[in-house]
């Protein structure tokens, strides 16, 4: 139920005995309203019971993939104990936004629930991503692909340096930069990554490879060996001294091209000549990226 943790008797004996009739009618009215999730002035960090329908997804939020078992696991918990810690939500009009807690809300959607428990913040943009990527982190929700994902969009939407976001969150600078370095991966092996198919280790291991098409096969090579993080490392170095040894003929002309594209597009660029004609590839690691890149060339 909806509480206030302002008003008790100490304030109760300062209304004078005349006015203390109308301004009991007054409180009554605005918990009602609290209570409805209606408009209500000045209820930031109230504690309060929202409509599970009048509450809007974080478009902030870095969590992607919800495991189905374990959400089923916490809806039999909040059947039987009900949801312990509020989620936390911001007002937008008559409705709220969710902040923090969505598998809390999607649990209390499978339980059959009504309405949640909720305390309300007035929240600006940049502290709805921060808040829902501390949670997550903090409790280990989030798969490295989309912790790395929510770091680069601190960056790139907020304008943030990895030492900023590094203490926001409280980790290390290099801990941000080498989670952020998983999103240079080939789309593959971050699904992979995502999926839990190979591990974190595996994925810095793949990184070591100096293109794409090496780390495809790398992957693949583990997916079908069932290799360990150590033999992957040790095949990431048999396959860089084989590559060291072959000689390969550039041509400087194309060389320059495909630098000078790299540095517009800010991404991988290979053009690959056939006669007169040839292609040009374009590599990216993300929706966010491409988007981007499409930006810059249209």
């Amino acid at each position: 139920m909806p509480q206030n943790y302002g008003l008790g008797r100490g304030l109760a004996s300062l209304i004078p005995q005349k006015n203390k009739k109308n301004a009991t009618v007054e409180f009554s009215q605005k918990r009602k309203k609290i209570k409805l999730g209606e408009e209500a002035p000045n209820d930031n960090g109230q504690a309060l019971e929202i409509e599970i329908d009048k509450i809007a997804a974080n478009p902030y939020q870095p969590r992607v993939k919800f495991d189905e078992k374990k959400l089923e696991e916490l809806s039999q918990s909040i059947k039987s104990h009900g949801i312990i810690q509020p989620l936390v939500v911001s007002r937008s009009g008559s409705q709220f936004e969710l902040i923090a807690g969505e598998r809390r809300l999607q649990a209390a959607k499978i339980a059959g629930l009504k309405k949640v428990p909720a305390v309300a913040r007035e929240i600006k943009e940049k502290e709805k991503l921060e808040l829902a990527l501390a949670e997550n982190v903090q409790r280990h929700n989030l798969n490295p692909i989309e912790e790395a994902s929510a770091y680069q969009r601190m960056a790139d939407d907020f304008q943030m340096s990895q030492e900023e976001i590094a203490h926001k969150i409280g980790k290390s600078r290099s801990a941000i930069a080498n989670k952020t370095r998983l999103l240079k991966l080939p789309a593959e092996v971050q699904r992979a990554l995502a999926e839990e198919n190979i591990t974190e280790g595996h994925a810095k291991a793949i990184l070591a490879l100096s293109n794409s098409e090496k780390q495809r096969v790398l992957l693949s090579l583990i997916l079908k060996s069932n290799l360990t993080v150590r033999q992957a490392e040790d095949k990431t170095k048999e396959v860089s001294v084989k590559s060291h040894r072959r000689k390969i003929n550039v041509d400087p002309e194309i060389k320059e091209l495909e630098n000078k594209l790299m540095g517009a597009l800010g991404t991988k660029v290979k053009i690959k000549k056939s006669g007169d004609g040839g292609k040009i590839i374009i590599d990216y690691y993300s929706e966010e990226e491409l988007d981007g890149i499409l930006d810059k060339i249209f």
